[in-house]
């Protein structure tokens, strides 16, 4: 740059709402949103989830009311979560022809058809009496090689019910691939695939467990989901998962990981996801609540940062809420 102040007055371009619109370098719109939803099977009536104020776990009715508000608020897809009355080591609801996640999709296939896009989080952990996502060794380890099958059959079932994308989520060695093959075998070929290909351990997730009902019940995670101290290691998933098959690819959390989110935006050029966390979430709501900061302003902000940082794709409790407000 060669002008200098007085000449040079970058103030100008910020003076009104106007001129900042006009100029801004990202922008957020309802279709690059997806809704998480949660469904839990044998309510009556909705389950507000204490951690996390305002959402809820769903009846089979509840779940088709807020998806159908979401689709009109202009949202670009939901992502279904399921809680089943019955839990088992294998974690059998997961592929059950009526098991939860199936029924709610039927449902939502059927009310909304091709106007929105419907993906099934694919795991186990929501599903085991233990909490992990994958089959046990009598040693109490998550074994990777048992568990791809488990999730391969899981990944028809869903498609078979009606998910236009599966989403992977267990960080098992292998498991984009088992799943496409399981897909294609089974005549599911124009399935996609949004792997959850950079999953860190994180702490932001302990919201999600009591909306899931997924905390393990001994141990954590560690072993399979990345360790917050490394980035690197996060390219190298994300390229076995696109070789794999994968046709999307997500980091998950995303507020705390900002910079690895960049670095795989810039490393690939396929879409991109971004999960903004039930802790995220959490600490927006709780603060708020406390008279601690705007919260209007600061979940667009947030939002804006994950837009910023990279994502395509942003997966956000506050899907609905800021598609009304973004029109």
């Amino acid at each position: 740059m060669s002008a200098q102040f007085p000449v040079a007055r970058p103030r100008r371009l910020r003076r009104t709402p106007a001129l900042r619109r006009l100029t801004a370098e990202n922008r957020l719109a309802p279709a690059d949103l997806v809704l998480p939803m949660f469904v839990k099977e044998g309510l009556d009536e909705p389950q507000p989830i204490q951690s996390m104020p305002g959402v809820v776990q769903h009846t089979r009715e509840s779940l088709r009311k807020a998806a159908h508000e979401a689709v009109e608020a202009g949202v670009g897809g939901i992502i279904l979560f399921g809680v089943p009355a019955v839990k088992d080591a294998v974690g059998s609801a997961g592929d059950a022809a009526d098991g939860v996640v199936q029924v709610a999709l039927r449902d939502l296939a059927s009310d909304l058809g091709d106007s929105t896009v419907l993906i099934s989080d694919l795991c186990l952990d929501e599903f085991t009496d233990h909490g992990h996502c994958g089959i046990l060794t009598p040693s109490g380890e998550v074994d990777n090689d048992a568990t791809l099958e488990r999730y391969a059959s899981i990944a028809v079932a869903q498609a078979a019910a009606g998910a236009a994308v599966v989403a992977p989520s267990g960080m098992m060695d292998g498991q984009v691939g088992a799943i496409r093959s399981a897909l294609d075998s089974a005549g599911h070929q124009n399935v996609s695939i949004l792997g959850y290909s950079v999953k860190y351990a994180s702490a932001f997730y302990g919201p999600f467990r009591e909306a899931a009902e997924c905390a393990p019940s001994f141990g954590d995670r560690s072993s399979y989901q990345q360790d917050p101290a490394n980035a690197a290691e996060s390219l190298r998933e994300v390229f076995l998962d696109l070789d794999e098959g994968a046709d999307m690819v997500m980091v998950k959390p995303a507020g705390a990981y900002l910079d690895v989110l960049r670095q795989v935006r810039d490393a690939v050029d396929v879409p991109v996801a971004a999960y903004q966390v039930s802790g995220e979430y959490a600490m927006i709501e709780a603060a708020a609540a406390n008279g601690w900061l705007d919260r209007d302003r600061t979940v667009m902000e947030s939002l804006m940062a994950i837009r910023r940082a990279g994502a395509d794709i942003i997966l956000t409790y506050y899907a609905t809420e800021v598609a009304r407000t973004l029109g």
